[in-house]
């Protein structure tokens, strides 16, 4: 750890205690980031990382919480404020002016009632005094500063008309208002594409660079932290387990399980087990294209979600989807779900076309399909036990023909590697990881060919995420499924993908054999997704 002296510190943390109730959830964590300078806090979920940060910073409202420890915020002359005995008053002269946050999801971070004008300058004009038109003037300055387009017209604009994206730098732009010494970003790219997540880290570090804010930057994720980190701080179970410059832990970890964080981060050059190349193919679609009317400020136009896409999949193969956000990738899964009617195309499934098929009929070629979602928490029905969520396909289709349904909803909770007992429990008694288990198990209920995977793993732990795709592997192999793997990770796609499809814009812009999309990209497009991926060793060498 770098030496600071207590001019240069802006955050100094030593002996940070949380305890809820008799359980202490963060034990004797020490810390300290100086001006300019950025630390990575790395772990699982349940880890402590957020809640150490939060309490940190006086900003942790959990009922019944004790914080005890201090943390210290020093200005300018080295004056410092103790953020964990500051009284209210204080904290809310400190966040938004001080202190600069920007959290993991903007969509329920911004206010969906308030245009961006409004939410920057808000913070202006308490901290700042500013008039409104002064703030206008300033908010402008700022979405120009994190690469807004066309930023005086977004001024008016409310958060539902920005992409992920272009909302995650608005929540930039809010953070940074008051020129904070300070910047906390929890998980600020785990939801974006690479491309976008490489533009945001992008952002910071300019922005960082030209004002010399420090970053507390959180992350589940070892490759986003070797770009940004000077410094990283390990936390399991609420204890820090080692805590050193980035480039020399990622080099040479003390811990093991830093080890294990290390070895579970998705990289490229993994590939899946090899599959019968003469296979018949099981799923081909053809000049599918589905639009969407959209009202805009110069009357109605056509959105082309999906634009004339073709693709094929072989029995026991899996087609990787890749793109970034917009480019059409959840809209081909939702036509062949039967969630969103296209306006063209066919998608033969065993004979006959997906597409077209009603009443009885396609409903037993619906069997044939199944999907897992990216949220195991929000497709789960959170006041139905796992047991009847597992068995809610069966009940519906009137399924098994012969034996119980109780001994088929335990067949398929083993089958993911889950206790039998779990069918009593609900979602919430579970960790992200047993949920999305419980989502494929569900999924593979009524035996389908194909199995569509929209960004299934996306919103795990790089460890938890792991298990899951050795899982999926494991089905695949021993039943013969045949997937559909949506994802923007290119590195979990090469993992999982025997052929892979690159979407852009609703359209296919290249598509071929994983191995060849990998090792010789033809298109420019591809070619810049690749790029964008985080390398295995630290930017800094």
């Amino acid at each position: 750890m770098s030496d600071s002296s207590a001019a240069q510190t802006v955050l100094r943390v030593e002996d940070l205690r949380v305890a809820i109730g008799r359980k202490e959830i963060v034990r004797g964590v020490n810390f300290q980031v100086g001006r300019g300078g950025t630390l990575g806090i790395v772990g699982e979920s349940g880890s402590g990382k957020s809640m150490s940060v939060l309490a940190a910073t006086g900003l942790l409202d959990a009922p019944g919480a004790v914080v005890t420890g201090t943390s210290t915020l020093h200005d300018d002359d080295g004056a410092g404020l103790a953020l964990t005995s500051a009284t209210p008053k204080q904290l809310r002269r400190v966040h938004g002016n001080s202190i600069g946050f920007v959290f993991q999801d903007p969509s329920t971070s911004l206010n969906p009632l308030l245009t961006l004008e409004r939410q920057i300058s808000e913070s202006l004009e308490t901290h700042r005094g500013m008039t409104r038109r002064t703030a206008r003037a300033r908010a402008l300055e700022l979405l120009e500063a994190v690469g807004i387009p066309d930023p005086e017209s977004r001024l008016d604009s409310y958060p539902h008309q920005l992409s992920g994206g272009q909302r995650q730098r608005v929540m930039i732009a809010i953070a940074l208002a008051c020129d904070p010494a300070m910047l906390i970003a929890d998980e600020p790219t785990t939801a974006l594409d690479v491309t976008t997540q490489a533009q945001i880290i992008d952002l910071v570090k300019e922005l960082q660079h030209d004002r010399g804010t420090a970053v507390v930057w959180i992350s589940h994720d070892l490759g986003v932290i070797g770009q940004v980190a000077d410094e990283v701080l390990v936390l399991k179970s609420g204890e820090a387990v080692e805590h050193r410059e980035t480039v020399s832990l990622m080099d040479h970890p003390s811990h093991a399980y830093t080890t294990q964080l290390l070895a579970a981060r998705p990289v490229l050059g993994r590939v899946p087990q090899p599959a019968d190349p003469a296979a018949e193919v099981v799923l081909a679609v053809e000049d599918l294209d589905v639009a969407f009317p959209v009202s805009t400020p110069a009357g109605k136009k056509t959105i082309h979600a999906v634009d004339s896409v073709s693709f094929e999949v072989r029995r026991g193969h899996t087609l990787g989807i890749v793109g970034e956000s917009g480019s059409g990738k959840s809209t081909i899964a939702n036509v062949l779900t039967g969630l969103v009617e296209p306006q063209g195309g066919t998608a033969q499934l065993g004979g006959t076309d997906l597409l077209r098929v009603r009443g009885k009929q396609g409903r037993g070629l619906r069997r044939r399909v199944a999907m897992v979602f990216q949220d195991p928490f929000a497709s789960l029905n959170s006041r139905m036990r796992v047991g009847d969520s597992i068995g809610e396909p069966l009940t519906v289709h009137r399924l098994p023909a012969s034996g119980s349904r109780s001994d088929r909803i335990r067949e398929l909770l083993e089958l993911v590697d889950l206790p039998t007992h779990f069918a009593s429990r609900y979602p919430h008694e579970l960790s992200g990881g047993q949920r999305q288990r419980v989502s494929i198990a569900r999924a593979l209920a009524l035996e389908p060919e194909v199995v569509i995977l929209d960004e299934s793993t996306a919103a795990l732990d790089v460890s938890i995420q792991a298990r899951v795709l050795d899982l999926l592997a494991r089905l695949q192999s021993e039943l013969g499924l045949t997937y559909l793997f949506i994802a923007h990770d290119l590195a979990v796609v090469q993992q999982m993908s025997h052929d892979v499809l690159v979407m852009r814009n609703g359209q296919a812009v290249e598509q071929g054999a994983a191995e060849q999309i990998f090792d010789d990209p033809q298109q420019d497009y591809t070619r810049m997704l690749l790029a964008a991926i985080p390398p295995e060793r630290p930017a800094a060498v």
